[in-house]
């Protein structure tokens, strides 16, 4: 059997991490069994569906570098095909005409709440042998319900949750086209994994209660049942449901937050599965590794922790022009213009050990291309009356010393000797006249790449 595998997300939001998960072990056990690998926009709730979720949903897919063999396919350009499905299914008997009215089947949930029962469509227009139906109202349009089978019990075995059973007599006749004609999600869902021949539907456990319904529908098609892996939900890094506040947000707010997309498919490589003690792995081996078999059962909890750690890992090992194309556009977002130059190269090289995000690394390197606004509380620490003899001696040596991150070491070494102080006193009030701060890598490096006219320019500054 061939693998085919699918993400259907609903275009009613964006796409966050809990489905970029679904979506990458979708891809990757494909990937892993040289199949193939669909997407499908499940778009049947128009009310709610939006050109705009389905872009972003797209636009993450793209980020993430997700790429599907097939897709994406619309549910709502398959209409046709669904209806045609129900009529042959409402002449086989499988499905039939209910004309119960949104009034009666109130009453009726009323009437079972208070009885204490599971409040459940009770058959009144199913068909059964010897059974005689009323006469059709004429002013109720009807739905069309599944005939679920009344007896026996559904049973699959979850490649995630292991051996689940339900009892057919707790499910009812699931309504499968609307009265104006519509099909319903659950119904279209069976059809689309039937004809694209799905062989393994990797999901949500939320959609563990629509699995024996779909099942069911399947076997009244003929159609091969796909087998099913259903993941538990991701926790927040507190425990709770994850909500916006941890992680429930936007893939693309990830790349908006300063993070690279190597950095969260690996993240989400790990949330819930595990290959030994491995951390840090790339796509490739990912799906050369992964496997159903070694899917927690239990829920995954969110660690922003370990995010920024595999974000700043891979802030240190990303290709060079990557990451140059990545902080131009951060820069210039944030006002700052500037081009790809050996000074912008240099800059990274120097500051990428020590950003946890992309952002955060833009930030530091932004004073190499514009003035830096000063840190008040450093400047009045720092710059003092006493520390601008020193700096007027380091500015006068500085200035006819060649221009290398060796030459300003040795002019700071001797500077410190003359005056005789201790490295910082010279070395603090430097940084915080450069860069802006006391925080900087070794400063002579940071002026080398500064460059000598900016340098004595910055100093100069303070001095006059």
């Amino acid at each position: 059997m061939q693998v085919r595998t699918r993400f259907a997300p609903s275009p009613t939001g964006f796409l966050h991490i809990g489905g970029a998960r679904t979506a990458l072990f979708s891809w990757a056990y494909a990937k892993r069994h040289q199949g193939q690998f669909i997407l499908r926009i499940e778009d049947t709730d128009v009310a709610r569906s939006t050109p705009e979720a389905v872009q972003a949903i797209l636009d993450g897919m793209h980020w993430l570098g997700l790429d599907y063999d097939e897709g994406p396919f619309y549910q709502m350009q398959r209409m046709e095909q669904y209806k045609a499905i129900i009529q042959t299914m409402l002449a086989d008997g499988t499905a039939y005409l209910c004309y119960c009215s949104k009034e009666e089947l109130d009453a009726l949930r009323e009437q079972q709440m208070q009885q204490g029962v599971k409040p459940r469509y009770d058959g009144r227009w199913r068909p059964e042998l010897g059974k005689v139906l009323p006469e059709p109202p004429k002013d109720v349009p009807p739905v069309v319900r599944f005939k679920n089978p009344s007896d026996d019990v559904v049973v699959w075995d979850d490649l995630v949750k292991g051996r689940i059973e339900i009892a057919n007599a707790e499910l009812d006749d699931l309504i499968i086209a609307r009265a104006d004609g519509t099909p319903t999600y659950n119904f279209c869902v069976v059809v689309d994994d039937w004809e694209m021949k799905i062989s393994h539907v990797i999901r949500g456990d939320d959609h563990v209660n629509n699995t024996p319904r779909q099942i069911n529908m399947l076997k009244a098609l003929g159609a091969t049942i796909p087998q099913y892996a259903h993941l538990s939900m991701i926790l927040g890094d507190d425990g709770q449901k994850l909500s916006k506040r941890h992680g429930a947000v936007s893939v693309t707010q990830y790349d908006d937050d300063g993070y690279l997309p190597e950095a969260v498919l690996n993240y989400l490589a790990r949330l819930g599965w595990s290959h030994g003690d491995d951390e840090v792995f790339d796509m490739q081996q990912f799906c050369a590794w992964f496997d159903l078999d070694h899917i927690t059962a239990s829920a995954a909890q969110f660690n922003t922790e370990k995010l920024n750690w595999l974000n700043a890992h891979y802030i240190k090992t990303c290709p060079l022009d990557k990451l140059v194309a990545e902080t131009i556009k951060r820069l210039r977002h944030s006002g700052v213009d500037v081009s790809p130059t050996a000074q912008l190269e240099a800059a990274l090289q120097l500051y990428r050990e020590r950003a946890n995000n992309l952002n955060q690394l833009a930030r530091e390197i932004a004073f190499f291309f514009a003035s830096p606004q000063p840190n008040v509380a450093d400047v009045e620490k720092h710059i003092t009356l006493e520390v601008m003899p020193i700096m007027a001696s380091f500015l006068t040596k500085i200035s006819v010393a060649d221009w290398t991150a060796e030459a300003i070491q040795a002019v700071m070494n001797e500077v410190v000797a003359e005056q005789q102080i201790k490295f910082p006193k010279l070395a603090m009030p430097l940084r915080v006249m450069l860069t802006g701060g006391a925080q900087s890598p070794s400063i002579d490096q940071v002026m080398f790449i500064l460059g000598r006219e900016t340098a004595i320019q910055r100093i100069n500054a303070y001095l006059s």
